[in-house]
């Protein structure tokens, strides 16, 4: 049986140009800042974005902690969607790491507002922990793959401006939220002070992620990748990857968020709840409420098929498509869930 993965797009596997170029790469010590493929990637990275630098990371969620330390004192306070990953899956490190708390707003599908970011703003208060930060995912992963426009960025930018406060974007999936806007990565990176973003999903590398900013919170956000024990050394054949991956990776996304809204589709046309109007962009999320069937009893039985997915809450169950999913699998997928739900109907 031919396994079907829509967990995540994290499954994805390098293409053979990444492993021929990560074969090939030339490499030095990146802790000293001589790996000439490291150097390369956060350049390219850097420019891609319209920042001054970029660090090369072992995940997103480094990326995003580094943004915390590199921004932020111990006893400040960073506003999140209360859904966001910063709050949701990563362990708490905010307060582990950088002694920095959260609060959380409760937007619509995590797009926050600028008035709903306002009032979560702190006053000058003894009593009160000042704010820090202002968190935003872009493409926002628990509220189905929904995206900031960037009207809603600058807004947000501009408020965050008039309060004297930085703005860090959790750009896990950005190259999909970009795709699906139709704006540029670097137009959604001028909204924010930094800015992390994944080469290990939907661009397809094999490890790694990227954090930009200026010269100065890039230096101290180096410094903190050390004390994390974050430095790869010969990290460019990483790296490598990483370059084929922002080069010829991007432009395919489109193919993903098809496939996703046909998936979307079909499972609305089988009885699940699903908005599919409003999949932006490679994930849908299902609820089987109706059906009578929790998430976890769902997955079981598609597992059964040879079809993975992931649990988000007692009726939503998560698909995400992605650079090895083909519209074969797709539709051989769709026919797994309707034989499914079918026999339990």
């Amino acid at each position: 049986m031919t396994v079907i993965d829509l967990r995540s797009d994290t499954v994805t596997r390098p293409t053979a140009a990444m492993r021929e170029a990560m074969y090939r790469a030339e490499v030095g010590d990146d802790v000293f800042g001589d790996d000439p493929t490291v150097r390369e990637l956060e350049e390219y990275a850097a420019d891609m974005c319209g920042k001054p630098a970029a660090l090369f990371v072992v995940s997103g969620t480094m990326g995003n902690q580094l943004a915390i330390l590199s921004h932020c004192r111990r006893g400040d306070e960073a506003i999140v969607d209360y859904n966001s990953h910063i709050a949701y899956y990563e362990a708490g490190a905010p307060a582990v790491l950088a002694g920095v708390s959260l609060r959380t707003v409760v937007a619509d599908d995590g797009i926050m507002t600028a008035r709903q970011i306002a009032a979560a703003i702190r006053p000058v208060d003894i009593h009160q922990p000042p704010t820090g930060l202002i968190c935003l995912e872009n493409s926002h992963n628990r509220g189905g793959g929904t995206c900031y426009s960037l009207t809603r960025l600058r807004q947000i930018r501009d408020l965050a401006v008039g309060h004297g406060l930085p703005v860090h974007i959790d750009g896990a999936r950005i190259f999909n939220a970009a795709v699906a806007r139709g704006y540029q990565v670097s137009e959604c990176a001028d909204c924010a002070d930094s800015m992390m973003f994944c080469l290990s999903k939907g661009l397809a590398a094999p490890v790694g992620s990227i954090l930009v900013g200026d010269r100065e919170f890039i230096a101290r956000a180096r410094r903190w990748r050390k004390v994390l024990g974050g430095g790869m050394r010969q990290a460019g054949v990483l790296a490598a990857a990483g370059l084929v991956a922002l080069r010829e990776m991007p432009e395919r996304l489109a193919e993903d968020h098809r496939r996703a809204r046909r998936l979307a589709e079909a499972g609305r046309e089988l009885g699940l709840q699903v908005d599919a109007e409003k999949i932006e962009t490679n994930i849908v999320v299902f609820d089987s409420q109706w059906w009578g069937i929790t998430a976890v009893e769902l997955q079981q039985k598609l597992k059964q098929r040879g079809i993975l997915t992931t649990v988000f809450d007692r009726y939503a169950l998560r698909m995400v498509t992605h650079y090895q999913i083909d519209d074969e699998m797709l539709e051989r997928a769709i026919a797994g869930l309707a034989a499914v739900l079918n026999r339990q109907g």
